[in-house]
């Protein structure tokens, strides 16, 4: 699945094609060019006066450099930056962005260098009872037990997972106000990688990935349901840009109940439309706003993984699920019979009868796209 945006008008729609349910990737207007290697570092930049959660990712490319700043500053959010410059720098004022009012806390310097910049904000854990779902509910989810905000997670020290010989450092947090003990032997964890190059991961999903994106892997486990059969998803929220070159989130969709992901724990991953951000309150995030100021352009869906029949979250106390985020193009391979395994597992026999006709399609006019998409 990809989602992408370009430039003015936010998000880019794509044109109703017979294969589009299943397996179209979103294309972008063109941008920067795309790297085949950068130099990438990685650095857990320290607070004042106590240690902060944010992380800093450059990417240096032959004429352009990609910034990723991720921070657990209330709820888990993602600065994405690209100039067209090799010399740009992050500049961090901690007085302001740990202020109340944290505008120009966070910089990417020279200013005129910056051609594309958006933000990524993790507001919510959902969780659904999926026990009660009616025959034909517009709802297949179920009825939604009471969310968790991330903004009110307790996260780990970064420091301590951070890892420079694989590019990746992890998150991981459980409720400041736990009553029930939900959390009390489990957690969510955000575990970001960066790439100098191109090349996937030996896991499933396998997400194709190059010098241009960065990986994040979401991790709940061992936290307490409220149900029997609950189902988890997740709420995010989307800062729409007015700039070029374009930007995307690219995932497929499943995601997996057991830690040795295959067939028997894929999850399907069902992606809610937008819609704007005026039903309540979004939790703030200092990282934003020092950014952007106070922007009001955000756009709001739901992630959820799985469905009543199972397998589910039940099996293990276990859900993962992969995305990656970055600039210009989003990487795009061919199906592999895993995949259709895994597609088969999570859509059942009519998305795989759906699928065998989109790939009809596809071999026709000589397109492979992997990911589904949807705007």
């Amino acid at each position: 699945m990809c989602r992408s945006w370009g430039p003015h008008w936010g998000w880019v729609p794509c044109g109703p094609t017979p294969w589009l349910l299943l397996s179209l990737v979103c294309s972008a207007p063109f941008g920067m060019l795309g790297e085949e290697t950068r130099q990438v570092s990685m650095e857990v930049i320290s607070g004042w006066p106590t240690p902060q959660n944010l992380l800093h990712i450059r990417a240096v490319g032959t004429n352009s450099t990609l910034h990723y700043v991720w921070s657990t500053l209330g709820p888990p959010a993602v600065v994405l930056v690209a100039t067209n410059t090799t010399q740009s720098v992050l500049s961090v004022n901690w007085s302001l962005l740990l202020s109340p009012d944290p505008e120009g806390g966070l910089m990417v310097l020279p200013k005129d260098s910056i051609q594309f910049s958006s933000a990524l904000v993790f507001t919510r854990l959902l969780e659904f009872d999926s026990t009660r779902v009616p025959k034909g509910a517009a709802q297949p989810s179920g009825k939604p037990y009471p969310p968790y905000s991330l903004a009110e997670f307790s996260w780990n020290d970064i420091n301590n997972s951070l890892d420079l010989a694989t590019l990746s450092a992890i998150f991981q947090g459980h409720p400041v106000d736990d009553p029930a003990g939900a959390f009390a032997n489990g957690s969510l964890a955000f575990k970001v990688q960066a790439f100098s190059g191109s090349g996937r991961p030996a896991q499933p999903p396998r997400l194709l990935h190059t010098a241009d994106v960065c990986q994040l892997e979401v991790t709940l486990a061992g936290a307490s349901p409220r149900g029997n059969h609950s189902l988890f998803g997740l709420e995010l929220d989307q800062l729409l840009w007015g700039s070029s070159p374009s930007g995307f989130m690219q995932w497929r969709p499943v995601a997996f109940s057991q830690k040795q992901r295959g067939l028997d724990s894929a999850l399907s991953c069902q992606s809610s439309s937008l819609h704007p951000t005026l039903a309540y309150p979004l939790p703030q995030s200092p990282i934003v706003q020092a950014f952007f100021g106070s922007p009001n352009n955000f756009c709001t869906f739901n992630l959820t993984f799985g469905d009543p029949t199972g397998p589910g979250y039940w099996d293990q106390h276990y859900l993962s699920w992969s995305m990656l985020l970055g600039v210009g193009m989003p990487p795009v391979d061919n199906l592999s019979p895993l995949v259709l395994g895994i597609m088969a597992v999570a859509l059942g026999t009519p998305g795989l009868m759906l699928l065998g006709g989109g790939l009809f399609l596809l071999l026709c006019q000589k397109q492979h796209p992997e990911y589904q998409s949807l705007n």
